[in-house]
């Protein structure tokens, strides 16, 4: 379609503010951002629609116009919703790059320019390939006829012969049931995904995972964020079993429209999430304010989802909290860990854009907060309550790429409690918990509340300074002992500590005489001035071995 065409169409509401001698230039897609630099999206051919949140003064609207241009984008549309009428430095630029420049009334929303664009592209294309991106538009649209992601991708497979499906930042499968993902194969794909994503490569990206090539389209609902850290981790995106390496343009461009079609579904499942974030924020406030526990059950009872089979009236509730933490400058992370939390809790069993819709999760600045309803715990065939472990078997393995090296995922979890009385201190340790996570190496830690009650949460709060000394006291002379005569003395004392000191389990452990135990348990006493037949030096040891 050429760009003369919109302002043929009433129901846009476009006005041409500059560039009419350009009017004939071919519309090959369309992308909504307020990036201050989004050329790594742009393929060119593209109108670009934007509200303006990337200028602060005259001086941006140059750099970005110069951007697109040399991107070889169609278009420039700016919305006046927001910011109200196209300012007079942005006309100027786009006179001086030879950029048509549009206006869209407050009225018109973009989403009403992208499926118009998107339908006319897509219709003007030869053969089958017009007619499956006109059927997918109506399968997405709302109301009875309307099949959401799973109908378009159903389409893929019947009309194009391509095998594809709408997978989650943790490798969730979301739509596409009909065949199914090889074991496994999600979260590597995801973790393929956001590694491709972090380096900036462009899309789609190309991977082999359970020895078939599969090519990954990026799903980005709304505006993406100026740092793409800041929504990569909870982004959808489209895996396609193909090589898409040899694919024409045209091929392209459709997986491209079908993109933006599940982005819109997208928008819509977090549209839904929008008054249960509300409630499970005020509910959190009614417990850190020291609220009546009648007040905190009344909402808790709206923020909660309708119950799940088998989850009775009054359930058990545990609290998870989460944080996301970049070094240096990074993008807001409360919201990034409030998407990870509405993911990471999902039923495992479950598919669907709405799966996810079975907690409240709120954040407060660089922290989520979860609300998670659990079947009562004394009932029989109850669903087990949630654990460290298994939060940590679903994040791992796809996220740490997406976190890179300057991204950390911490989180705790807090034993299940059954009534809004207990909601403060199940914060509380939840809170404590993610504390112990985000004391431990690595890129995703979790931590859960049954560690509260270990020397585990003392240590990582001991300074460094005391770690260090403390265990060069009682550490140093069985190592430099150890490095002068290869008598494996600190391996000793593990195994002797591990055997709860029984001489017998530790020889035959080590595979030794008893003697040959007893002697070298006395050296370690003599080098140390300690006697490990008291409890109290013993303890010492073990600490300091956990320590060092």
């Amino acid at each position: 379609m050429r760009l003369r065409a919109l302002l043929d169409t009433d129901s846009l509401g476009l006005r041409l503010l500059g560039g009419e001698e350009e009017l004939d230039r071919a519309v090959r897609g369309v992308m909504t951002t307020d990036l201050k630099d989004p050329s790594r999206y742009l393929s060119g051919g593209e109108l670009v629609l934007t509200g303006l949140a990337w200028r602060r003064g005259p001086e941006d609207s140059e750099r970005f116009v110069r951007i697109l241009a040399a991107a070889g984008v169609a278009g420039l549309a700016a919305g006046e919703a927001e910011s109200g009428p196209v300012p007079d430095d942005l006309v100027l630029a786009c006179a001086r790059h030879r950029l048509p420049l549009f206006a869209v009334d407050e009225e018109v929303a973009f989403a009403s320019v992208t499926e118009h664009i998107v339908r006319q592209v897509s219709t003007e294309r030869a053969g089958d390939l017009a007619a499956v991106v006109e059927r997918h538009r109506r399968l997405m649209t709302a109301g009875p006829g309307g099949g959401g992601p799973d109908a378009v991708l159903d389409l893929l497979g019947s009309d194009l012969d391509l095998r594809a499906w709408v997978l989650s930042a943790t490798g969730r499968r979301i739509a596409g049931a009909i065949h199914p993902l090889p074991a496994g194969a999600g979260a590597q794909l995801a973790a393929e995904h956001l590694a491709a994503a972090r380096s900036g490569r462009r899309a789609p990206y190309r991977a082999h995972v359970a020895g078939r090539p599969f090519s990954l389209f990026p799903v980005r609902g709304g505006v993406p964020a100026d740092d793409i850290r800041g929504t990569l981790l909870s982004d959808w995106f489209l895996a396609v079993e193909a090589d898409a390496g040899d694919w024409p343009a045209e091929r392209l461009d459709l997986l491209d429209g079908v993109t933006q079609l599940i982005a819109v579904e997208r928008e819509r499942r977090d549209a839904t999430r929008t008054v249960r974030r509300r409630l499970a924020t005020e509910v959190l406030d009614l417990v850190q304010t020291g609220a009546a526990p009648g007040e905190i059950g009344a909402r808790l009872r709206l923020a909660a989802p309708v119950p799940a089979p088998g989850l009775g009236a009054a359930p058990h509730w545990q609290v998870v909290v989460a944080r996301v933490d970049w070094a240096g400058d990074g993008p807001a992370a409360g919201p990034a860990a409030q998407a990870l939390l509405e993911e990471a809790l999902v039923d495992p069993g479950a598919v669907g854009p709405d799966s996810a819709d079975l907690v409240a999760v709120a954040h407060t600045g660089e922290e989520a907060t979860a609300l998670v309803p659990s079947s009562s715990l004394e009932s029989d065939g109850a669903a087990p309550a949630l654990t460290a472990e298994g939060l940590l078997s679903v994040l791992i393995g796809p996220l740490s790429p997406g976190l890179g090296e300057d991204g950390r995922l911490t989180i705790g979890v807090s034993s299940a409690v059954h009534s809004a009385d207990g909601l403060r201190g199940a914060l509380e340790e939840a809170r404590h918990a993610r504390r112990v996570a985000a004391a431990r190496p690595g890129r995703v830690c979790v931590a859960g509340h049954e560690e509260l009650a270990s020397h585990v949460l003392l240590l990582p709060f001991v300074p460094d300074d005391v770690r260090r000394a403390f265990t060069a006291h009682l550490l140093d002379p069985l190592r430099a002992y150890d490095r002068r005569h290869r008598a494996e003395l600190v391996p000793t004392l593990e195994a002797f500590l591990e055997s709860d000191g029984s001489w017998t389990r530790c020889a035959n452990r080590l595979h030794l005489h008893v003697n040959t135990l007893r002697y070298r348990i006395g050296r370690i006493e003599q080098l140390t001035g300690r006697d490990l037949s008291r409890l109290e030096d013993r303890l010492d040891f073990f600490l300091a071995l956990r320590m060092s």
